[in-house]
């Protein structure tokens, strides 16, 4: 099976010039916990979760009204083509401990695949799904990469 049989394609982008209170207001309103961050062109140039708005925004003070989100974004975004394999984006959130990969066609986003996506496929079995998740949430960060 590939990404494009079980992504969202409905996913929402942002301007990296948005301030943080925005973007978190659109994951609020979108019940969503991550947002691709494009240029104009749709090139994306990052990525936040909520999560980053917590750690890199609020708890560094960071004015969440005024602040770009492109100063707190991730911009060594992990990414997947439409037609990668969805054991091999399981994969890829394993060994880099993320819960969500954009899929990108010429740079541009046209979905996201989360871990609730694979899960939700019969090609990604139960016990894949559960060692998927014991690689992610690996607390002290050092997850068995034989393993993961």
């Amino acid at each position: 099976m590939r990404v494009k049989d079980c992504m969202c394609d409905q996913t929402v982008c942002v301007k990296p010039e948005a301030s943080i209170c925005d973007v978190a207001k659109l994951m609020g309103d979108n019940h969503i916990g991550c947002v691709p961050v494009c240029e104009k062109s749709g090139k994306i140039v990052g990525i936040v979760t909520d999560r980053d708005i917590i750690l890199r925004g609020i708890a560094c003070d960071k004015d969440n009204k005024t602040t770009p989100i492109s100063e707190i974004m991730t911009t060594e975004v992990i990414k997947a083509s439409p037609d990668t394999d969805i054991n091999s984006v399981a994969d890829i959130m394993a060994k880099n401990q993320i819960r969500r990969v954009p899929i990108v066609l010429d740079e541009k986003v046209v979905g996201i695949v989360t871990l609730g996506n694979l899960a939700q496929t019969p090609e990604c079995k139960d016990e894949r799904v559960g060692e998927l998740l014991d690689c992610i949430c690996d607390c002290r960060g050092k997850a068995d990469k034989n393993n993961c």
